[in-house]
């Protein structure tokens, strides 16, 4: 059966902040004919970059972001925004993916039958996709819950659906998506880079949320980010994808974490044993409604 998917996502400063964004994009490719690409204006080489991964299938349109938007991250919504609006009508489903988001080559006969399954039931408008996020280094994953759970990543062509807030979701008329959750993993990545890096990023990108004074006061003036300030991790044992293997061997940093220095408070190791036991979430943030 004929389905056409459109990619879609932003960037900017991908080699300043070292951004897996080749890899993000290389994951979603084949699942798509096509991925839309927003490069905003950089002080880098993003752009040549992007243009290197597949001109036959990668469309760029270049932006210039809105710096004085300095309140809950907007501008990351308009850029996403911006990018979804060049998606031609024809497609049936817009797969968006973040620059430092993979997703697994094994999820992708998985997501392909879900789109497949859900082309023609209207009522069903994105696919909802669980989260590992990294932490450090490779090899350690956030275990706490203030990580998010479950995120929206494949949304109908319809030009009503526009990005929520800082870019996490998806709203349609201001109301929350209807979606089918999927037995399919996002590699989060955003928080494995050089402390160095890591803590550049964190100065610069907290100014897309708050002003300077906050910034100031808020985050360290320090050379390196301290990645020991975390609460509960757990290692990661089983494979990453195969278009991130080369930034794995790349790794020019150690980390390392001592589970046992940190004990997770009463209260959420209650909710964590009842979120084993019965796979429910107390208290989950969802920007999202699910149809059963």
């Amino acid at each position: 059966e004929y389905m056409k998917v459109s990619g879609f996502t932003f960037i900017r400063n991908a080699i300043k902040y070292d951004y897996p964004i080749v890899e993000a994009i290389q994951s979603i490719l084949p699942l798509c004919d096509e991925v839309i690409v927003a490069v905003g204006a950089s002080d880098d080489e993003t752009l040549s970059l992007i243009r290197g991964i597949d001109p036959t299938r990668i469309r760029i349109i270049e932006t210039v972001w809105d710096d004085s938007l300095r309140e809950g991250g907007q501008v990351l919504a308009l850029e996403t925004d911006k990018a979804f609006a060049a998606i031609a009508a024809e497609s049936d489903w817009c797969f968006y993916i973040q620059g430092d988001e993979v997703l697994p080559e094994w999820e992708i006969e998985k997501v392909r039958a879900a789109m497949l399954r859900y082309k023609d039931d209207t009522s069903v408008e994105g696919l909802l996709f669980k989260y590992k996020h990294f932490y450090g280094s490779y090899d350690y994953i956030g275990a706490s819950r203030r990580w998010y759970a479950h995120e929206i990543r494949i949304v109908r062509n319809d030009k009503k659906i526009n990005s929520f807030k800082d870019a996490q979701g998806f709203r349609k008329d201001n109301k929350k998506l209807v979606v089918k959750a999927i037995d399919a993993y996002i590699h989060h990545y955003g928080w494995v880079k050089h402390p160095a890096i890591q803590q550049l990023k964190q100065q610069d990108f907290n100014k897309l949320w708050h002003n300077d004074n906050w910034v100031k006061e808020n985050v360290a003036d320090v050379e390196a980010f301290d990645y020991g300030v975390v609460d509960v991790l757990a290692r990661y044992e089983s494979l990453h994808p195969k278009v991130m293997q080369a930034r794995i061997d790349a790794t020019n940093w150690s980390f390392t974490f001592d589970p046992t220095s940190k004990k997770t408070p009463l209260r959420y190791r209650f909710l964590m044993f009842i979120e084993r036991i019965c796979g429910w979430k107390i208290g989950e943030y969802r920007n999202y409604k699910l149809k059963k």
